[in-house]
């Protein structure tokens, strides 16, 4: 059953990082002209000549581009953090780079600085990098089977109100103004302020505690808060059995993850699936939406409240997605979001092409749009990390989510950096590319991905193995699991140099 405390630790850990990264995902949409007239004044006030405008572009490309950029790093530094930190210190250090960020970008205006806004979106990159991978694992291992997936999407969730927030805040007549933007910028500090004040109470990763750090009596009062009930034996059993089985293996780093026969089918399958997640058009979507709805008849003025009601769609569909990813399972999410995508882009080709010679196609655009975001919002961006938590065990899963993370990240920089120029060249034809993407994703996803919901993380490892054409050790007796005093439990590893 969910108890408040689960329910507490999942909306501290999604409000004070997830909700941020959302956040500033769209932030700079609304007040781009006002940024942009600010870079140009305060070059002018130095230098006495207006800024070039190929010079304004390449600032403006390296203020957007700079956040995936920080998003990769922050991946790159998710594997040492957890393992040495642990979850939840992991999350609360991470803190440190989002109030800095927000600090130097909410004072860039009266410094008369620009540089310090661009350094500070990669600084914010590194941030929304460790959240996007933290927060998931972190619920994940606190979830009890039956919950673990609805848990896993509410970090997915806290991103798409993040965004639409950020959208209803950058209103022009909210902060989306000449004299509101630094404001806007700054306000992402707070969530973080408050996940540094409240997720100290409460408890870290049970099996951090048990399987890594090796203290069952830490593990099982952290289990017994989360469950709200004293006899917790069955998880405990089950962590054990986890440790025992990789025992052999000990920790996994990302060189020897990428190496090991046992758990091949598992990486390629988050790979494909991040990489269908940020290739699939999500951006470009969000981005041709305005021009979608001004050839509709939408006048100029109101286009920023339909960019808002389409991210209010984003977060119900979330939302929606939380409720029935238990009863339908991960498989079908997955399979019907792509879906969903890979057919509203066909439509969409089709109909941006045809705008010029029937009016009403215009709305049929508008109508893929909603489609393709409900089909996103449902599957293709909350369940891939959900699966990362779900597919490796507990000494590969760091390595697994810096793995996920990168990819995650790197196609996020790239279809940034590259749609423009794909639109340029191909113009609506750009999303018969996106079409394939997702369609090769869901093909990829029939034939290879297994159904995950309610099994222990033993279960699935079982289920994988036999594709990967390995067998498990498993079912031995404990003998050289002894505890001793103190609630230490003895491990006997495998120095990294044997991995």
């Amino acid at each position: 059953k969910m108890t408040p405390v689960l329910a507490l630790v999942a909306l501290v850990s999604a409000f004070g990082s997830s909700f941020q990264y959302g956040y500033n995902v769209s932030v700079i949409n609304a007040p781009a002209p006002y940024m942009q007239d600010f870079y140009n004044q305060t070059y002018f006030n130095r230098n006495g000549v207006p800024m070039d405008s190929g010079f304004q572009t390449l600032l403006w490309s390296l203020t957007v581009s700079m956040y995936p950029l920080g998003g990769f790093f922050g991946s790159l530094m998710v594997w040492p953090l957890v393992n040495n930190c642990g979850r939840k210190g992991t999350l609360l250090i991470n803190n440190f780079f989002s109030i800095g960020a927000a600090v130097l970008m909410g004072t860039s205006e009266i410094a008369k600085t620009f540089e310090v806004i661009i350094f500070s979106r990669v600084i914010m990159g590194i941030y929304a990098g460790l959240a996007s991978n933290v927060v998931p694992m972190f619920l994940g291992e606190l979830s009890p089977r039956n919950l673990r997936g609805a848990i896993g999407i509410v970090p997915q969730l806290f991103i798409t109100v993040g965004i639409l927030v950020a959208q209803i805040l950058g209103l022009s007549s909210i902060l989306g103004n000449a004299e509101g933007w630094p404001v806007l910028l700054g306000l992402t500090g707070i969530p973080s302020l408050i996940q540094l004040l409240t997720l100290p109470f409460f408890p870290e990763s049970p099996r951090y505690l048990l399987i890594q750090k090796g203290n069952e009596e830490q593990a099982r009062q952290a289990l017994q808060r989360l469950r709200g009930w004293a006899d917790v034996d069955a998880e405990i059993e089950e962590m054990r059995q986890e440790d025992h089985s990789e025992r052999e293996e000990g920790q996994f780093s990302v060189l020897s993850l990428c190496t090991f026969r046992g758990l091949r089918w598992q990486l390629i399958s988050i790979i494909a699936m991040m990489m269908g997640q940020q290739l699939s058009g999500i951006n470009a979507v969000f981005y041709y939406a305005d021009r979608i709805f001004q050839s509709a008849g939408v006048d100029s003025s109101n286009v920023q409240y339909v960019t808002v009601s389409i991210g209010a769609i984003n977060v119900i569909m979330t939302l929606l997605a939380v409720f029935i990813v238990e009863s339908l399972g991960r498989r079908i999410l997955l399979l019907a979001g792509f879906g969903l995508c890979c057919v509203s882009c066909a439509v969409l080709t089709l109909a941006l092409n045809l705008q010029t010679t029937a009016s009403w196609m215009s709305y049929v655009s508008i109508v893929c749009v909603v489609v393709y975001i409900i089909g996103h919002a449902i599957g293709a961006s909350p369940i891939p990390f959900v699966m990362i938590t779900e597919m490796f065990l507990q000494s590969s899963r760091p390595a697994a989510f810096m793995v996920g993370g990168s990819v995650h990240w790197l196609c996020n920089f790239t279809v940034g950096l590259v749609f423009l120029y794909m639109e340029a060249g191909l113009g609506p034809y750009s999303f018969l590319i996106f079409c394939a993407i997702c369609l090769s994703t869901m093909v990829y996803i029939f034939l290879v991905v297994p159904e995950t919901k309610n099994k222990t993380f033993m279960e699935i490892n079982r289920i994988m193995a036999k594709r990967n054409k390995v067998e498990i050790q498993e079912d031995k007796e404990f003998k050289d699991f002894h505890a001793v005093p103190g609630g230490q439990a003895e491990k006997k590893e495998k120095p990294s140099s044997e991995l």
